[in-house]
């Protein structure tokens, strides 16, 4: 990862914002510093206008794709977003909508499997909220479960979930070749930050809701949670299917960096407006005749 400059301005990306998260070989999650300011400004003022003036092309690059849908395209977006309880998922969706634009979004959430999702195969559920041609998907958790909480809680057996990583990565390559492309994102916090977020929800009568005892239940399983999501991240970066890992600790860097990469991915998609099947003269002369 880019460090950030002395001067404490902007930490200059020598490459796009993606190569510099990137899950690659000798990767360790214990390398990553949650708090590091990685590419871009480096105060929340001048990173949120940043994110803000991406609105118009993110809006663009959505028009077209829905609209290269219409012409008989297959093409979509899939964010998945994975990270420990107070990572900023729900966060980083909104950060998602403010530069989108809504109706081109279907947002996805995966708790618990239901009774019925149980008795399916574990992908079953996720491929029913694959996002249509022409759209962009969000998923707040993902099939990723089934190699996180399912491998630290031992939900099953070990001989179910380690063939899960190879069954993942094959049904990812079967979705990018149905036109899926995937931008699969860690948010990445500290377990001290992690701390002071659960106690801001505590100290505060509109965000207990948000509490939930079992997270600190999981926290005492920070070292397994984090040998389970390092195993899903090197086993299952591939080349149609990377992963990339967001330092999260500042929310508004990570905001700032999952507008960069959702923007770099449209642009490298680069979908276009389909060719008319119409005389376009003709019909305008039609239209003024009308």
């Amino acid at each position: 990862m880019a460090k950030k400059d002395k001067g404490g301005k902007r930490a200059p990306a020598a490459a796009p914002v993606r190569e510099l998260l990137r899950v690659g070989p000798g990767f360790r999650l214990a390398d990553v510093d949650a708090r590091r300011v990685v590419a871009g400004p480096a105060d929340k003022v001048r990173a949120a206008a940043e994110v803000g003036a991406l609105e118009p092309e993110v809006t663009e690059w959505q028009e077209k794709l829905y609209a290269e849908s219409k012409g008989g395209g297959n093409r979509r977006l899939l964010v998945v977003l994975q990270g420990m309880d107070t990572s900023g998922k729900g966060g980083a969706i909104k950060a998602i909508d403010r530069v989108s634009e809504p109706l081109g979004l279907r947002i996805a959430q995966f708790g618990a499997p239901t009774k019925k999702e149980l008795k399916k195969h574990y992908l079953w559920r996720i491929e029913q909220k694959l996002p249509p041609p022409g759209a962009i998907g969000v998923f707040d958790r993902s099939h990723y479960e089934d190699v996180l909480v399912v491998r630290v809680r031992n939900l099953v057996p070990a001989d179910i979930w380690e063939p899960r990583y190879d069954e993942i990565n094959a049904w990812e390559k079967a979705c990018v070749e149905a036109g899926v492309t995937f931008l699969k994102c860690m948010l990445f916090i500290s377990p001290e930050e992690q701390r002071q977020r659960l106690l801001d929800r505590l100290a505060d009568p509109t965000k207990q809701w948000k509490y939930r005892p079992g997270d600190v239940d999981d926290r005492l399983l920070w070292p397994d949670f984090m040998e389970a999501y390092e195993a899903a991240l090197t086993r299952c970066s591939t080349d149609h299917a990377p992963w990339y890992v967001i330092p999260a600790d500042r929310k508004w860097h990570r905001n700032w960096l999952l507008a960069r990469m959702v923007v770099e991915t449209l642009r490298e998609m680069n979908p276009q407006y389909p060719a008319t099947t119409f005389d376009v003269a003709a019909e305008t002369r039609r239209v003024q005749e009308s």
